[in-house]
């Protein structure tokens, strides 16, 4: 059996700081003392941050059926989860077993702590990330999504809520009595599932990623008066990379996003070759480490927000930039970092968009693994993404039938994940093949019909899953009327193809900078993509050292 992380790392997750470490941290705090019984924490509520516990008893606990304890804290312990460090809504309640007093420290102020504090800094980041770690295998504290497993609206709500790593529980009523019950209990309308009931208890019906991300309190109104440093478009692995370094050297960063963190990096169910991870890591493990070290320099984010255009303020005021967010907010700022990455292409085939929604992924995360345990898959793709989906696929599925267009995979995938495809029993890979045709009902595939050009007949497989890796085009149609110059496939111009004279990395618009797979002639990985972000900083400061 699989120990948890609240099993298996225990002593690092409920660190007891000493009276000499707790005195070294006063100077973040102000004392507040507790009644017995008195609520510190409720879930669904903003906290007041970082609490260490200077004199009583707090548990902390979480809703399942009955309250159910995770975690109680005497003198030298302190409550809180990485909710904490960005001030955004608790997870767990917290009530006090014995009147006391406790240390609060604001959640800006922990920042400092983290940064001004280095050797106790790491304990108590570790310590958040491990106790979000621990709600996130047990759904606590989060959102209840009510619908089909399978159905396409419950899949990108949970989708939206897995990429952003937000606790949630998944209830089919087709299955779970827990989910009948509630159902019954709210006398809810079971013709427009799915329902998702928020912590705070307000239920949504089939909400948009937006709505969903205000009523968690993932997304908070945009000061319009505020003018950053910088503005980030896209949280993937370049705009991460340049919102961690641009706010560690002192400058104020906000990062937008359409849908969540990670980009189509943290889609990637393991990377190996990224330098510093010999045994390989996660995509979403990757850029969730990403977003908590930015976090932790002061990064605001707004997710999902989607920028919709790019306008130059009139006069010479410290925010020549504004960004148009689809929700009409906007974002003031002295220079703009475009990182919004590319979106995968679809296949020219009948009735796709039919499929979508259920049965045509475009990543291979633990949740299409799920749906499709023990069935035969199709995946359409050559390039490391594709090898990366295949091999996490075939360890939960029947059969990966791997469809390319080329001879084979050798100039497309690097060359440990050919070899180890290879080497999978049920992987069959089908070279010189189109997917020409999709079966089925009710937006859910019944059949996949492909086509080899060394074959006279077209096969037909009964398969319910399709994943598609087919490359990307670049996501800048929101750009068309910025002037920023692009190539003929609508990739951003940079430096010296951008106009003489300009940064490298700056495009045709000064203060306003491409980097990762957004920008013209980029190298479409990881790696080059975050020591992008890194490098775009030392121009970022070029620039805003010649502004007001």
């Amino acid at each position: 059996m699989t120990q948890s992380t609240l099993d298996n790392r225990r002593d690092q997750m409920f660190p007891v700081l000493e009276a000499a470490e707790i005195e070294r941290v006063r100077r973040f705090g102000e004392v507040r003392a507790f009644a017995d019984g008195e609520m510190l924490v409720r879930m669904g509520d903003v906290g007041h941050g970082l609490a260490i516990i200077l004199d009583g008893r707090v548990d902390v606990t979480r809703h399942e059926g009955n309250q159910e304890l995770m975690a109680s804290y005497g003198p030298g312990g302190f409550m809180g989860e990485l909710a904490q460090l960005a001030g955004r809504p608790g997870l767990l309640d917290a009530q006090a077993k014995q009147a006391g007093k406790a240390l609060i420290i604001p959640p800006d102020r922990l920042r400092a702590l983290l940064i001004a504090e280095a050797e106790l800094g790491e304990r108590i980041m570790r310590a958040l990330i491990l106790r979000r770690m621990a709600i996130l295998e047990t759904g606590a504290g989060g959102p209840v999504v009510i619908g089909p497993a399978d159905d396409g609206d419950v899949l990108r709500i949970r989708g939206f809520l897995h990429h952003n790593a937000y606790p949630h529980q998944g209830l089919d009523p087709r299955t779970d009595p827990e989910a009948q019950a509630l159902i019954e209990r709210f006398h809810l309308d079971t013709d427009v599932l799915p329902i998702v009931l928020c912590p705070d208890g307000e239920f949504l019906r089939n909400p948009t990623e937006e709505e969903l991300a205000h009523c968690l309190g993932l997304l908070q109104p945009i000061d319009p008066t505020r003018t950053y440093d910088v503005a980030v478009v896209g949280a993937g692995p370049a705009g991460l990379a340049t919102s961690v370094y641009a706010a560690s050297e002192g400058l104020s960063v906000l990062v937008l996003d359409c849908r969540g963190v990670g980009g189509q990096a943290g889609a990637s169910a393991r990377i190996e070759n990224y330098l510093g991870f010999p045994t390989g890591i996660s995509g979403h493990a990757l850029m969730a480490r990403a977003y908590n070290q930015a976090a932790k320099f002061g990064v605001e984010s707004a997710m999902p927000d989607e920028a919709v255009g790019l306008e130059i303020a009139d006069g010479d005021g410290p925010a020549p930039f504004v960004l148009k967010l689809a929700n009409d907010e906007r974002v003031r700022a002295r220079s703009v970092v475009i990182a919004c990455g590319a979106r995968y292409r679809r296949l020219e085939v009948k009735d796709l968009d039919v499929f979508e929604a259920a049965s045509v992924h475009y990543w291979a995360s633990p949740l299409e693994a799920s749906l499709c345990a023990g069935q035969e898959v199709a995946l359409v793709g050559a390039g490391n993404s594709a090898g990366q989906a295949v091999v996490y696929l075939a360890s939960r599925v029947a059969k990966v039938w791997l469809l390319v267009r080329g001879a084979g995979l050798e100039a497309s995938m690097s060359r440990y994940l050919v070899d180890r495809i290879a080497g999978l029993p049920n992987v069959e890979l089908v070279t010189q093949a189109e997917v020409s045709g999709l079966e089925g009902n009710g937006g859910k595939l019944a059949a996949v019909v492909w086509r080899c050009r060394t074959a006279a007949e077209p096969v037909r497989r009964p398969i319910q899953h399709l994943f598609l890796f087919v490359g990307a085009e670049p996501n800048t149609d929101w750009l068309s009327n910025s002037g920023i110059a692009r190539d003929d496939k609508g990739f951003i111009l940079t430096g010296a193809a951008a106009g003489s004279g300009h940064r490298l990395l700056e495009t045709s618009r000064r203060g306003i900078f491409a980097i990762g797979d957004v920008r013209s002639g980029s190298t479409k990985r990881v790696g080059a993509a975050i020591g992008e972000g890194a490098q775009v900083v030392a121009a970022l400061h070029d620039f805003l050292s010649t502004t007001p």
